[in-house]
């Protein structure tokens, strides 16, 4: 799910659509740094956002077009009198934690990083996280049955950096395709960058000409050079964050975090006074934080069924175990 760039096209300080209306809350969320089609999580939070709006909140987006502005854009949503300010991504954790403490009556969300990773834990801030081994696990799943159905000898994976929610989808992976597939060969690298996709796409092809039948992508917009190795190589490509079908059928299906599912919720609890602060709220497949997303049209219907199964399991917490650090 991609929100189109011209969401975004507005200036720092403008107001969402639904500002005009009398409202009891207001929400403000700080984007990512970043063309707002790379910027998964921020797409995401925008529609979580949304879906707040129609319940009643007043939503206000701040789009940061460098990382030296993060600090700015939270503290203009404070003293604009939000509710609520969410900030996205670790690269904005360093900011949150200064203007949090700095302004300790107010109250903050950050999407994907842990309250406990910011300096002075600031007590007025939650962390919003995702257990994003479960989504790994779902499409190493669908990998491994698909290697496993083409006599393919090994999958792999591509991370952008080593940080824990990257190497979380890759541990997972690893997990579900070993799970499907006992026999199989999980390769793995980093490219040390989330940006550039001549970086991933070398990673990629080196594991492909190593056997690899499927490779997934956890590198922003360098894993889009993941995503075109295996086009070019003819295997599939396993996309990140958000439903990335749209590229084509090599694309065989994507981890999906519901960044907006838990937005949406922490708003809504900011609002209702219920919002708990100081701590992290991780959201998988229970609380339909994590999932896939479109299958290719290549993609057979007993691998499909298969992995909807799966998914109920980890619904249902009858998948444990699930490691979060790869092997």
């Amino acid at each position: 799910m991609t929100v189109a760039a011209s969401v975004f096209a507005v200036s720092g300080s403008a107001r969402s659509s639904s500002a005009g209306r009398a409202a009891r809350f207001q929400a403000c969320l700080v984007t990512a740094v970043g063309d707002p089609s790379d910027s998964s999580f921020s797409d995401l939070a925008y529609v979580g956002l949304k879906k707040a709006e129609r319940l009643g909140v007043s939503g206000r987006v701040m789009r940061s077009r460098s990382t030296a502005g993060y600090a700015r854009n939270i503290r203009s949503c404070v003293t604009g009198g939000a509710g609520l300010t969410i900030g996205v991504g670790f690269q904005m954790g360093a900011s949150m934690d200064a203007v949090a403490t700095a302004f300790p009556h107010a109250k903050f969300a950050i999407v994907g990083v842990s309250v406990t990773s910011l300096a002075h834990r600031p007590r007025n801030v939650k962390g919003v996280l995702f257990k994003d081994e479960e989504a790994g696990y779902l499409v190493g799943y669908a990998a491994g049955l698909w290697a496993k159905e083409r006599g393919g000898r090994a999958v792999g994976s591509v991370g952008g950096l080593e940080i824990p929610p990257v190497d979380r989808y890759i541990a997972g992976f690893q997990f579900g395709a070993a799970r499907a597939d006992p026999g199989i060969k999980t390769l793995n690298d980093y490219s040390r960058d989330l940006v550039v996709p001549a970086k991933c796409r070398t990673k990629a092809l080196d594991q492909i000409a190593q056997g690899s039948v499927a490779e997934f992508q956890v590198a922003g917009r360098c894993g889009l050079g993941v995503l075109d190795a295996a086009r070019e190589k003819g295997v599939f490509g396993i996309g990140v964050d958000t439903d990335q079908s749209g590229l084509g059928p090599w694309v065989m299906t994507s981890a999906l975090e519901r960044v907006d599912v838990a937005v949406e919720s922490s708003i809504i609890a900011a609002r209702d006074g219920s919002l708990r602060t100081g701590v992290d709220e991780t959201f998988g497949a229970a609380r339909g934080g994590i999932g896939y997303g479109r299958w290719s049209p290549r993609v057979p219907e007993g691998i499909r069924s298969a992995v909807a199964r799966q998914y109920r399991l980890l619904e249902a917490g009858k998948i444990e175990n699930i490691p979060t650090t790869p092997g």
